[in-house]
């Protein structure tokens, strides 16, 4: 398998993490949907990442159904809770998780793909408050029931959440103030520590071999 996409991307890092994890062998090619454009509508007419590009040469698209199609292959490893009642709250995390990321890069986009005249403040504003309502309710959530950020328990709602505050805080730091999400930022901080996470750090890199 290969994975397409920059590990500055929420989305494609939380595959690279959880591929790791789950002891599935990929490759990695860092292209950008912006300066590597061309090279990736090459792979994916789309130019969506993540791409996932299967041993049989088909592609998949979405970090979600990625990561589902990874279940599968793991066979009997898996990130997700076995119980009804805990994959429901794992489900809600997640999905706060990734609403947290999408307003965060629309954030992003809008301050520095969109020239400054055409900026739509009250539009910034009100994503502004459905990620600061996402992040909220997650951190609610861990006070509820904490998450383990422990190599050999961490689980799909830690390796999301920890990859997406990360994100926020390189992205997007003046909108999300950490002192407000105080277990959201100590949970992200020792979760990078991990070595799945530091083989694939933020950024423009490249994850260096195929996991074994």
């Amino acid at each position: 398998m290969k994975l397409i996409g920059m590990l500055d991307s929420p989305y494609v890092r939380r595959v690279a993490i959880s591929l790791q994890f789950l002891g599935l062998p990929f490759e990695h090619e860092s292209l950008s949907v912006f300066s590597t454009y061309e090279k990736f509508r090459d792979i994916n007419p789309v130019v969506k990442a993540p791409t996932l590009i299967c041993d049989d040469g088909d592609i998949l698209l979405d970090s979600t159904l990625i990561l589902e199609y990874a279940e599968a292959l793991a066979g009997s490893r898996s990130l997700m809770p076995a119980s009804l009642p805990e994959k429901q709250r794992a489900l809600k995390v997640i999905g706060l998780a990734l609403a947290a990321s999408e307003k965060s890069i629309q954030i992003v986009y809008e301050n520095k793909l969109r020239p400054t005249d055409k900026r739509h403040q009250p539009w910034l504003d009100r994503v502004g408050q459905q990620l600061l309502g996402a992040l909220e309710l997650i951190e609610k959530e861990f006070a509820a029931h904490p998450y383990s950020h422990q190599r050999s328990q961490i689980n799909q709602v830690g390796i999301t959440t920890a990859v997406m505050w990360h994100f926020t805080q390189q992205m997007t730091p003046a909108e999300v103030p950490a002192a407000k999400f105080p277990l959201l930022a100590a949970f992200s901080h020792a979760a990078e520590q991990l070595p799945e996470f530091m083989i694939a750090p933020f950024g423009d890199g490249t994850f260096p071999v195929p996991h074994q």
